[in-house]
């Protein structure tokens, strides 16, 4: 008879023969009798017979509940998907763009295609006849100038600016994946530094044709055109230099120079490890997940005057440090 209580399905005697080929897979013994199929001692079951999880989760404070993608947040900024990535494809994009990608595909050169991306966005969003998407002549005309490579340069000249709040507001809403620094640390929402990078991200989409649905298309291009250069690649080798490297959220450390690091929504870092180098005493050498590039200098032609500085979207990695 069972005991009296809760008792975990593990813990419940077999009395059946198991099928061999299942035990073998398993490593469960095929009789129940005189061995206990669970690590709990007691038969009332008083913790879980399973292992503790091999990599610490992506803390509850750092995701949202909700995202626009295939993968959850607590997935696709955890530290499993670092370390075994799979594709992240934003809602509705690719059904939507469809005319764009089949264009696409029938072009070998990746700068024709980088030209035929441009001139797509410029006639789906009237980027260059503002007048088409419904502007009337009234109100600041140059907030109409706040395209996608006005966010893309604005991020490249200041993490800290209007422009690169509106990116992190964008990898906020689409991944899932909270900002953790803009200025200054935003450890609580609603506290003075959550208001003020909200009130910058609202001040640089207002007044703007689509501007966060021209970055999901950025995105959906960026991913496109690394499965087309690198098909057998999962992971990149960057480089990022720090200065202060306490200021980042550390989860775990090993001792010997790799740590497990929560990484701001949004990140610049670089391909070569000497340039990294000069923007810190430190480097940090990461892999990182293809799909977790949002766009990088070489995407396309003139869009970055940094030579291979390329964007990460944020979430947990783990990182070796070493010291110039």
């Amino acid at each position: 008879m069972l005991p009296t209580g809760l008792v975990h399905g593990a813990c419940q005697p077999c009395p059946v023969r198991r099928n061999p080929d299942v035990a073998r897979l398993s490593s469960l013994p095929t009789e129940s009798a005189g061995t206990p199929l669970s690590d709990v001692d007691s038969l009332i079951c008083r913790g879980p017979d399973k292992p503790v999880a091999p990599h610490p989760p992506l803390p509850a404070y750092a995701r949202l509940p909700i995202n626009r993608c295939n993968l959850p947040p607590a997935i696709l900024g955890g530290l499993t998907f670092q370390l075994h990535p799979t594709t992240l494809a934003l809602d509705g994009v690719a059904d939507l763009h469809k005319p764009l990608f089949a264009l696409l595909d029938d072009s070998d050169q990746a700068g024709e295609r980088g030209t035929q991306f441009g001139r797509y966005m410029a006639h789906h969003f009237h980027l260059d006849h503002p007048e088409e998407a419904g502007f009337d002549g009234h109100g600041r005309k140059a907030r109409l100038r706040a395209n996608y490579l006005k966010v893309v340069r604005g991020w490249a000249f200041d993490a800290e600016s209007r422009e690169a709040a509106v990116l992190k507001g964008w990898v906020e809403s689409r991944f899932g994946l909270s900002p953790r620094h803009h200025g200054e640390p935003l450890r609580e929402a609603g506290s003075a530094a959550w208001q003020r990078y909200v009130t910058m991200r609202s001040a640089g989409l207002y007044g703007t044709n689509a501007l966060e649905e021209q970055l999901d298309l950025l995105y959906a291009y960026c991913q496109y055109e690394l499965a087309r250069q690198f098909p057998q690649r999962s992971h990149l080798r960057l480089y990022r230099g720090v200065n202060r490297l306490g200021e980042h959220e550390t989860l775990a450390d090993n001792g010997r120079g790799e740590k497990v690091v929560l990484l701001n929504n949004v990140n610049s870092f670089s391909r070569s490890r000497e340039r990294a180098g000069e923007f810190g005493d430190a480097v940090l050498a990461v892999d990182v997940p293809l799909a977790k590039l949002a766009f990088y200098s070489q995407l396309l032609p003139g869009m970055l005057r940094a030579e291979d500085e390329y964007v990460v979207i944020g979430g947990l990695y783990r990182v070796r440090l070493t010291r110039e």
